[in-house]
This record gives structure tokens, sequence and C-alpha cells, in this order.
């Protein structure tokens, strides 16, 4: 069953695509009404409670994937890649922590992005700008930057396929921690990390041996709980994938199991918000520097007035200058509210730069710096540093500059592959997962 009539009608809509024909977008909804969820509610209740644990300090939240999913690139081997990667830094953290990591992936869903500007100008050519592969193509053509309503149902016949691999690969046994050395083949690009890798899975290894020594059950080794997350951005397609749940009779956006409203979209009296606040998902607000004490607490009372462990996310997104400075109040605000929040660094969208070349790049350097602060704040204030949201693939790429294999500005161009911001690479998410792994074991001395 459809749920569209519980939202609030009339409430302006911000970053939503200019659709050419109201007949086609209409035809495409009603195909998305009728299709089965992507996910259940029972699992989105599931990730929630788990969400209230890492905001009381219990857990740690790691979040990562494509900035802007392609359809292209929804092959086998690269959204194992992404799995393996995040799996990766999972068990980086959870090793040196000793606290559950819960893994959130930005994928199954992650089709669409706000933009700066509507259209785009080259060579005087003026066209509609890139918005995501769920409205239009990267390619500079007027066909190709025309937003067409067919590409959502392809944004939910891509995501199940995604979905269904995703579950094969973490419930079929690739991500038992026992094969933990075998996530490592082909990791060779850094040899520090390499080794380092290597040898935290020796002394998993031994760990596993001992327990089952000792008749331990192995059971709960054998397979891992991944989630699905995307910006809730194109109103038209999450209102029609929301469904109303036969045991509680609450709507929840089965498109996946949390999503997040972007710093674009977080207008109080905005459609997004209203969207965010009728369902019954865990959920996300992504809060840059600019952000505001009494902003931030109006969108705690909207988004979760009874005070719901688990419910509510912000994800921070200063920029390494200015974490120090301006996350303090919003921390300070909160704590005083009683609110219980859980609090995620983004340290990659408040770090983009353009390099010489002119392709947008980030230095890897700020991103540690940014989760350094982070992690800074969140000590001076005795509140819980409860996870990173992070912009990575599992590929090689040449997108960010710096970290162990020293990438440069001249480099960007041998392996630039993304169709939106650039993500870290295999090397550097896993060079992250340490270094943040330290902060983490770190925290309480």
């Amino acid at each position: 069953m459809n749920a569209n009539s519980i939202f609030t009608p009339g409430l302006v809509a911000a970053q939503q695509p200019t659709w050419p024909n109201a007949d086609e977008l209409k035809a495409a909804v009603r195909e998305l009404e009728s299709f089965p969820p992507l996910v259940f509610a029972g699992e989105c209740d599931n990730l929630k409670k788990r969400i209230g644990q890492a905001a009381l300090g219990n857990a740690f939240w790691l979040q990562g994937g494509d900035c802007a999913e392609t359809f292209a690139a929804a092959t086998a081997d690269s959204i194992r890649n992404r799995i393996k990667t995040i799996l990766q830094m999972a068990a980086v953290l959870q090793y040196f922590s000793s606290l559950p990591v819960l893994k959130v992936g930005r994928m199954a869903g992650q089709f669409a992005k706000p933009r700066s500007n509507e259209t785009e100008t080259r060579e005087g050519v003026t066209l509609p700008a890139y918005r995501g592969d769920a409205v239009n193509d990267l390619e500079f053509t007027k066909q190709a930057r025309t937003p067409d309503p067919k590409r959502l149902v392809r944004v939910y016949n891509t995501s199940s396929a995604t979905l269904n691999l995703v579950r094969a690969f973490t419930q079929g046994g690739f991500a038992d921690l026992r094969q933990v050395h075998s996530w490592n083949k082909g990791f060779t690009a850094d040899a520090r990390f390499s080794a380092r890798y290597e040898e935290m899975a020796n002394e998993i290894g031994r760990a596993i041996q001992f327990m089952q020594s000792a008749g331990v059950d192995p059971e709960s080794f054998k397979s891992v709980d991944f989630y699905s997350s995307h910006e809730a951005l194109i109103l038209e397609y999450e209102k029609a994938l929301t469904r109303i749940d036969s045991r509680t009779n609450n709507p929840y956006d089965v498109s996946a199991h949390f999503v997040w409203i972007g710093e674009r979209t977080r207008q109080l009296d905005g459609a997004h918000m209203d969207f965010a606040e009728k369902i019954h998902n865990p959920i996300g607000v992504k809060l840059g520097p600019k952000s505001k004490p009494e902003e931030v607490l109006a969108i705690v009372k909207k988004l979760n007035p009874t005070n719901e462990p688990g419910r509510l996310t912000f994800i921070t997104r200063m920029g390494a200058g200015l974490v120090r400075e301006k996350l303090p109040p919003l921390i300070e605000a909160v704590t005083k509210s009683e609110a219980v929040i859980l609090w995620v660094c983004d340290p990659m969208h408040g770090n983009t730069h353009e390099a010489p070349s002119g392709y947008k790049t980030r230095r890897f350097e700020d991103v540690i710096d940014e989760v350094k602060g982070f992690f800074e704040v969140h000590k001076k204030m005795g509140t819980h540093p409860g996870g990173i949201h992070i912009e990575l693939t599992g590929d090689d790429v040449t997108e960010c500059v710096g970290g162990g294999e020293a990438i440069g500005y001249e480099d960007l161009s041998s392996r630039y592959e993304t169709a939106c911001d650039p993500r870290l690479n295999h090397t550097q998410s896993l060079e992250l997962a340490f270094l943040v792994a330290e902060m983490l074991r770190d925290r309480k001395k």
C-alpha cells in the first residue's frame, strides 16, 4: 500500500529536477508504487536500536560508499570491492576499539545528487546540470542531460540487484571473519598497511581458534548485518517507496534502511523535512559550518519529539579548518537538551577544492584532520564520537591527493573515475581506518 497521503501537500521541495513530461513522471511513480519493498520495516527497527546503542557510546558507526552511484558501475566486482573495503575498515575499527561496528553502505540508492547550479555551460553551450543517474546522464548533450523519469524505475531495479548481491556477500560466507585474510588479496599498494592488516588478521584468527577450542559457537562470525543508506533527495522516488508496515501501521521508506536529509534540503518548513518527520526509519541530517544551535534544536524537536534512541543522527561536515570552532556549540546545545543523538563525522564534503588541473579533489590530510578535530571536540565535551561517513571506492582510483601512496595533483588524471565528488581509494580507506581506530582506542585516555 502506498502512503503518499500522509505527507503535507504544497510544501516547497528544494533541489528537485525539472521533469519535462508530467505524464511520464506519473507513470514512473505508479510503477514504483506497485513494486515490493527493497528493505523491510523490521530491519530498519533493528538498525534504529543499534544506532541508539552507538549514541550512548556502545558501538561505532561506519558509513561508506560512492559519492553518486552510476548504473554502469553497478557490477559484481565493483559492489564486492566496496563491501570488502568496508568490511576491512570495520574489522580494523572493531579490533582496536573493542566496540561493535555498524556497517552501512552509501549504496543501493545513492543515484541522485544536489547541485549548486541548475545548469552547466561548456564552450558557450548551456545544458541542465548532471543530477545523478536517477535524473539524467553525465554525457554533455541535450538528450543526455534532459531529466527522464524512467530513470527512477531503473534506480529501483539497479538498487534491487545491488541489494541482492550485498545480501549474498554478507550472509553467504564472504563476510565470515575467518576469511579476514582473503579480504586482503590484491591489497599491496602500500606495504605498511598491508603488513599491519595481516598482523591484525593473524591475531583475529588466533582468537577465533581459541574460542573454537573452548567450545564457543562460531556461528556469529559467519555473517554480518550490512545496512543500506542514501540521501532522500528525489521525493517522487522516496514517497512512491513509502509503505505502511503491517505490524505497526507506521509508514516506512522501504527504499533503504537509513536515509538522510542534506545540507541543502533541510529547511524546517520544506517538503524534505516533512517527509523525514512522517517516516519511521532512522534518519540522518547533515550539518554544515553555518548551522546554529537553535536550528539544530528545532530539528531535534521536529524529527524526534519523543527522544527515541536511534531515531536521529547528526552528520557534521564542517571542514578541517572549522570543525574545532563550529561543532562545540551544537554539541553543547543538544547535550543540554538531553536529546539522545548519534554524532557522525563526514570529513569529505567540507574539504573539497579544485586542483590546478581543474579536477575536483580532497587532501587526505584534511580528511584526517577533520576526524581528529571531531574526536578532540567530543573528548573535551565528554560526549561520544559516534562514527564516520566516508565517500570511498574499493578500486585503486586517483581522486584524493595525499595519503600513504602520496598521490599528487599530477596523478589525478591517471584514474579519475568518479561521476561527481572525489572518493578515497581502497588503500586510503584502510589507512583512514587504522588512524581512526587509534583515535577510538585512545578516546578515554
